[in-house]
């Protein structure tokens, strides 16, 4: 699938800061080319954003224009790139606990986070049958293992810790919370621990009725945003991290129109109360 703007601008980015070394060297694209024994259209590629270059490729290009201490800044760039849009198979090769740590250290250092969930109830916010029945799920969806099942269970589970030292501010749409990914039971225990956390002084619940105008407010892919610097969107086919200022307010944007659309609708214990008696 062709890959979100963000990955396209920085690889359009770096090549350009590749571009001017190669030019203030007074090389043409063939003659660098030939120095580092690639095709001739190789490094129009990678300049134009085409292609990614590889960190072999940029120690070879530095060096070729005598500038190898320039590498490392690049290759951290490079390494950047590489994970604004990992596909799901890429990111659970190693297994679907592998593929829960890898958010954590953003975790660690955030103190506001915004969620907005169409899907799912956001990962805090679950329980531990309500996560094991979704993930179970999308280990069975994507052909996952189940040896390290439970340890991504209870990975997810911990994240439940953050809800003490940051402040969240959520929106679900309604029918969040009438998806049935467990039996009603389990849907019941959630729903009466999302009415808990909302009373939270860390915590801002806002629910969209089904039959809300929506105006400017468009539903979207599940996201988080991170101190608002930080974008992380699960679409079906990949794992999307943006960093990008543009991107990132247009999901600041995003959330602001979704957020006076709940606003407008007052506290969110009715709505939870609704579908609680729905499942009762």
């Amino acid at each position: 699938m062709p890959q979100p703007e963000s990955v396209q601008r920085a690889r359009r980015d770096l090549g350009n800061k590749l571009r001017t070394l190669r030019t203030n060297k007074d090389f043409t694209g063939k003659t660098l080319a030939a120095i580092c024994g690639w095709h001739p259209s190789k490094v129009s590629r990678i300049e134009n954003g085409q292609i990614s270059a590889s960190a072999d490729d940029i120690r070879a290009w530095t060096a070729a224009c005598g500038q190898p201490g320039e590498a490392p800044e690049m290759i951290v760039a490079l390494e950047t790139i590489a994970t604004m849009h990992v596909e799901w198979r890429e990111l659970e090769k190693n297994g679907l606990a592998k593929a829960q740590e890898v958010v954590i250290p953003l975790w660690e250092e955030t103190k506001r986070y915004k969620a907005y969930a169409l899907s799912y109830i956001p990962g805090p916010f679950q329980t531990e049958d309500y996560t094991r029945a979704v993930l179970s799920g999308i280990r069975t969806r994507r052909g996952l293992s189940d040896e390290d099942f439970e340890t991504a269970v209870a990975i997810r589970a911990a994240k439940q810790k953050y809800l003490r030292s940051g402040q969240f501010r959520i929106l679900l749409e309604e029918d969040v919370l009438y998806t049935r990914y467990a039996e009603r039971s389990v849907m019941l225990n959630q729903l009466t621990r999302l009415i808990q956390v909302a009373d939270y002084s860390s915590v801002s619940l806002g629910i969209i009725p089904r039959d809300a105008a929506r105006g400017a407010a468009h539903k979207a892919h599940d996201f988080w945003i991170f101190d608002d610097k930080t974008v992380q969107v699960e679409i079906v086919s990949a794992f999307l991290t943006l960093k990008q200022q543009h991107e990132v307010k247009r999901y600041l944007d995003d959330f602001q129109h979704l957020s006076e659309l709940a606003a407008t609708y007052g506290s969110a214990v009715p709505l939870l109360a609704k579908a609680i008696t729905a499942y009762g």
